[in-house]
C-alpha cells in the first residue's frame, strides 16, 4: 500500500455518484469491491456498509481497528456550470501539486478517506484485524452515524479519516443543530408600470460552514439581504430570492428579482454600485473574485411576494446572526460557539425557506445559538424548528491511539502533531454515544475549499497521510 494506490481508488471514486441521500452508487461500489476479494461485508438499513478484514497471521491477538469514513458528498458547482453530479464523473486536473476540481466539489471530503480505506483491504501489509466502517448522509446531518446499532462493529478503537489538515491529530469536535425558518406568503400581481430586474451577489470564496467560519468570508446571502434592506425605504417589490445551498456551506451566491419603476431602478442601481465599493473595500484582501451587480432576470414572472411578508423576510435576514459567536476561553485560537446563515429558498409557491445551522463544542451554547437564530426569525413572523442535533466530542484524559498517532508521527518525520480539537463536526461524537469506551482520533491528508467548487487536495500531503496510517495501523498493539 502507497500513496499512489490510495490516489488509483480516489480517482475511481471520483467517477461514482455520491450526493448526500443519494449513496446507492457507491454502496454497490464497496459491496463488489468485498465480494471479489472474499471480504466479509455487511450493510444495514441506513445504507453503512463495514468490510472486515481478519488479522494475518501473527497478528491475531493485536486489537482490531476500525477504519471510518463517509460515503457521500458535497455537491456544489459554479453558477453557469453544466455537471449533473447525479452522472457526471467529477473533472479535475492536477497543478503544482495539487489535485483540483476547478468548477466543483472534488469530494476528497471524505472521499479520499474511503480511497485510504480501500488501499488497506486491498493490500497484503500484515495487520491485525480491520473494520472499515462508510457511513451514509454524514453532510446532510450524519444520518448514517445516527442510525449505526450497537455491535456493527467489534472494534474498541477508531480512526476517523474525514479531517483536513495534515499534521494535525483530532481527539474533539464541535457539536451541531440545524434550524429553518419558514415564511409563508400571498402572491400579489407585480405593478403594471414597474420593470423587473435581477440584484446578484457571486462568486465569493464560501467554504466548510466550521473550518473557514472564522476565516472572515463573506457570506452572500447576508450580504445581499444587508443591500435589500437599506433600500427599504423605496418603493419596490420583490419578486423572488434565492441563496445559499448547504447547510454546512458559506453560501457563495444570492440573487433577488425586484420590480420598481424606472426612475426608481435608476436610483437603486446607484447605491448598489455605492454598496460594492464598500464591500470591496471591507473584503477586499479575502474576497477578489466577489461580485455585486444588477442585470435583466432569466424567466419571466407575473407575481411579486406581499409587501409585509417581504419586509419581514429582509429585515429577518439582514438581522440574522452569521460567524463566529465565541471564541474558545480554554484552547487558544479554537472557535466555541458559531452559527452560519446558509441559505434562502423558495421551495414552493407561498413558502420561503431559511436553512442555517449552529455549531459549538459546549452543548448550552449551541443551543443558545440556535435560540437566537429562532427568535430573529420568529419576530419577524416566521415558523421555526430546529433538528438534527448531534453531540460535540470531548476530548478523553487518556488516549492509547493518540498517544500511538502521536509518537509514529514524530518518530516518521522528525516533529510532533499539533494534537487539537476541530471546530467542525465529525462523526465522532455520535460513536461515543452508541460504542461507549472507544478510543478514537481523526486524521487526514490537507484539503482546502472544502464544500465549494475549487476544492482541492494537497498531494505531498496525501504520502505524509498514508505512511502515518501505515505505519499506525501495522504496529498498533
Amino acid at each position: 500500500m502507497n500513496s499512489e494506490n490510495v490516489l488509483s481508488f480516489f480517482k475511481e471514486i471520483t467517477k461514482i455518484p455520491r450526493e448526500s441521500g443519494h449513496e446507492e452508487h457507491i454502496i454497490a461500489y464497496l459491496q463488489e469491491f468485498a465480494a471479489s476479494r472474499n471480504l466479509e461485508c455487511k450493510t444495514d438499513e441506513a445504507g453503512n456498509v463495514l468490510i472486515v478484514k481478519e488479522a494475518a497471521a501473527g497478528y491475531e491477538s493485536v486489537p482490531a481497528i476500525v477504519l471510518q469514513s463517509h460515503s457521500d458528498m458535497v455537491c456544489e458547482k459554479n453558477e453557469g456550470v453544466e455537471h449533473d453530479f447525479a452522472k457526471d464523473p467529477i473533472k479535475y486536473v492536477i497543478e503544482n501539486g495539487w489535485m483540483i476540481a476547478p468548477d466543483t466539489t472534488l469530494g476528497a471530503d471524505c472521499g479520499i478517506g474511503i480511497a485510504a480505506q480501500l488501499a488497506l483491504l486491498d493490500s497484503d501489509m500484515p495487520c491485525g484485524k480491520i473494520e472499515c466502517l462508510f457511513t451514509t448522509s454524514e453532510e446532510t446531518g450524519l444520518d448514517g452515524a445516527m442510525a449505526l446499532k450497537p455491535g456493527f462493529f467489534s472494534g474498541k478503537v477508531l480512526l476517523n479519516l474525514d479531517s483536513e489538515d495534515e499534521g494535525e491529530i483530532f481527539v474533539g469536535c464541535a457539536g451541531g443543530i440545524d434550524t429553518t425558518a419558514e415564511f409563508h406568503y400571498t402572491e400579489e400581481p407585480v405593478c403594471e408600470d414597474f420593470e423587473l430586474e435581477e440584484v446578484f451577489v457571486k462568486d465569493a470564496m464560501g467554504g466548510h460552514s466550521g473550518d473557514d467560519i472564522n476565516k472572515g468570508r463573506a457570506n452572500s446571502v447576508q450580504l445581499l439581504a444587508t443591500f435589500l434592506y437599506s433600500i427599504l425605504d423605496l418603493d419596490w417589490q420583490l419578486v423572488a430570492i434565492d441563496g445559499g445551498n448547504k447547510r454546512n456551506a458559506i453560501a457563495r451566491e444570492a440573487k433577488a428579482v425586484i420590480a420598481a419603476e424606472s426612475d426608481t431602478l435608476d436610483i437603486i442601481n446607484e447605491r448598489l454600485e455605492a454598496y460594492a465599493a464598500e464591500v470591496a473595500e471591507e473584503y477586499g484582501a479575502i474576497e477578489t473574485n466577489l461580485k455585486l451587480g444588477y442585470g435583466e432576470p432569466a424567466g419571466e414572472y407575473a407575481a411579486a411576494i406581499d409587501e409585509m411578508t417581504a419586509w419581514n423576510l429582509v429585515t429577518a435576514l439582514c438581522a440574522s446572526p452569521h460567524g463566529v459567536l465565541k471564541m474558545s476561553q480554554e484552547i487558544e485560537n479554537f472557535v466555541e460557539t458559531s452559527t452560519n446563515l446558509a441559505s434562502v429558498k423558495m421551495k414552493e409557491p407561498g413558502v420561503i425557506r431559511i436553512g442555517s445551522s449552529q455549531r459549538s463544542c459546549v452543548t448550552a451554547a449551541r443551543r443558545a445559538a440556535a435560540a437566537k437564530m429562532e427568535a430573529c426569525f420568529v419576530l419577524a413572523g416566521a415558523i421555526v424548528k430546529h433538528e438534527g442535533e448531534y453531540p460535540g466530542w470531548a476530548p478523553a484524559a487518556e488516549s492509547p491511539i493518540r498517544d500511538a498517532c502521536v509518537a509514529s508521527y514524530k518518530k516518521l518525520f522528525g516533529v510532533e502533531p499539533k494534537v487539537k480539537a476541530i471546530h467542525a463536526g465529525l462523526e465522532c461524537g455520535l460513536f461515543t454515544e452508541t460504542f461507549p469506551g472507544l478510543d478514537m482520533v481523526s486524521f487526514g491528508p490537507t484539503l482546502r475549499g472544502v464544500h465549494a467548487p475549487g476544492e482541492r487536495l494537497d498531494l505531498a500531503s496525501l504520502d505524509k497521510f498514508v505512511a502515518l496510517l501505515i505505519d499506525v495501523v501495522k504496529n498498533y498493539k
